[in-house]
């Protein structure tokens, strides 16, 4: 039995919220490596390009290590984990002073090759969907034929 082999890269204490990269990392998780790369050039959000950084990190890790395609690899694990607050404070009028929370996160991918059980996983999941891509635009049709 085959072992699966994984790489890793990680940016820890990223200057941004949780909350807003967990945004983004969500469009990439399962994806292939290239369609993901792909997905992050054109979206507008502030967390993209550490993302992508990052998953470009895992690629050459996995193309140095191990001289993979980019092709074979895909998105097996990717994680927006809270890193430390930094706390400062805004001086504000009659001498108070309103706390400012500056939240940070560690960004975390891992890449894994794809193996046969998942090819056949990704080829069921486009068949399925042109299936029923194919038969709403049917029924569309019926409809506006009535």
């Amino acid at each position: 039995m085959d072992k699966v082999r994984e790489f890793r890269a990680s940016h820890r204490f990223a200057q941004i919220s949780p909350r807003k990269a967990r945004y983004v990392i969500d469009l990439v998780r399962g994806l292939p490596v290239e369609r993901a790369l792909d997905d992050l050039r054109f979206s507008t959000k502030r967390a993209t390009p550490m993302i992508r950084k990052v998953i470009r990190s895992a690629l050459a890790n996995a193309t140095q290590e191990a001289g993979l395609e980019t092709a074979s690899l895909f998105v097996a694990v990717a994680l927006i984990d809270v890193g430390p607050r930094i706390k400062r404070w805004k001086p504000r009028a009659q001498g108070r002073a309103y706390p400012r929370i500056r939240r940070t996160c560690h960004i975390s991918v891992v890449l894994r090759e794809i193996t046969k059980k998942e090819k056949e996983k990704t080829r069921s999941k486009t068949a399925a969907a042109k299936g029923q891509a194919a038969a709403s635009g049917a029924e569309a049709i019926a409809k506006a034929a009535n």
